[in-house]
């Protein structure tokens, strides 16, 4: 498997017919939903006593939202070049979504469909995220297609060749680089057995539902944010900078004292209630 990464050049097309164009980029996000959407129909049976109906309904919206949002995110972290070239803006089976954006379109759009069918937000959160890490593990393989997002120039027997066209010119005689989308992969489908060994072992176990609820949708958002905000030290797409920090860690950080700051402000909350 190591030498496959080392020595093979990928292609972002399938198949061309012409007419139709398939790729690699578009299936992975699409085999990422599909995984996705049977976790959470799997959870909602088993553990949350959410009809498949509503999930199936939440579904339609999150992958609707989350794309948008994902696309429009990433279109104003490199807005500079989107303004020079805006038919790409439209062009998103190229790549170019960004996952905050998609996590942040997506709880906007569960609190309102919880809203809507008087549905604990934390609730929807805490079903949804097993499944959102699955995705982003089967996804980000789109990436590697696509030959983006990749890491700095390496020596190491995993490092992934990068077509001379799609370097950066600071690294234009650098063959191999650091296959980041694995690393990111790897990390997010870790983060997903780490989530379902906690639905499966302790889920019954706690009295209070909804604190499980919270908690684990913290989980979640700090394990990606502290594997986000590492990877970042890799990375070569470009990308804003705040206080000497790529903008990615700089929102990780902020979702991870948000995720803290939940959990303590539920903890105190449901203790004085008791």
């Amino acid at each position: 498997m190591i030498h496959f990464f080392h020595t093979f050049l990928p292609s972002p097309i399938i198949v061309d017919f012409g007419f139709i164009t398939l790729r690699w980029y578009g299936l992975l996000v699409v085999l990422g939903i599909i995984a996705a959407l049977y976790v959470a129909l799997f959870l909602g049976k088993k553990y949350f006593d959410i009809d498949k109906e509503v999930i199936f309904d939440l579904a339609f919206w999150l992958i609707i939202t989350g794309l948008i949002g994902a696309r429009i995110y990433d279109v104003f972290l490199q807005l500079p070049f989107y303004i020079e070239n805006p038919i790409q803006i439209l062009q998103i089976w190229k790549g170019g979504v960004a996952i905050h954006g998609g996590i942040i379109a997506g709880l906007i759009t569960i609190y309102f469909f919880g809203k809507n069918k008087k549905i604990n937000f934390f609730k929807l959160t805490a079903l949804i995220v097993p499944g959102l890490a699955l995705g982003q593990a089967i996804g980000r393989f789109g990436n590697y297609f696509n030959q983006e997002l990749y890491g700095l120039p390496t020596n190491l027997p995993w490092g992934i060749p990068i077509n001379f066209i799609n370097r950066p010119l600071e690294f234009i005689n650098q063959t191999h680089f650091h296959p980041t989308f694995l690393y990111e992969s790897i990390g997010s489908f870790i983060i997903f057995i780490i989530l379902i060994y906690i639905y499966i072992f302790t889920f019954k176990r706690k009295r209070d539902s909804n604190h499980f609820f919270v908690w684990s949708t913290a989980l979640y958002m700090i394990l990606y944010s502290v594997l986000r905000f590492s990877l970042e030290y890799l990375r070569l797409d470009q990308t804003p900078e705040f206080l000497g920090m790529r903008w990615p860690q700089v929102i990780s950080i902020i979702i991870i004292f948000i995720s803290i700051l939940t959990i303590s402000i539920h903890s105190h909350v449901n203790k004085k209630s008791q």
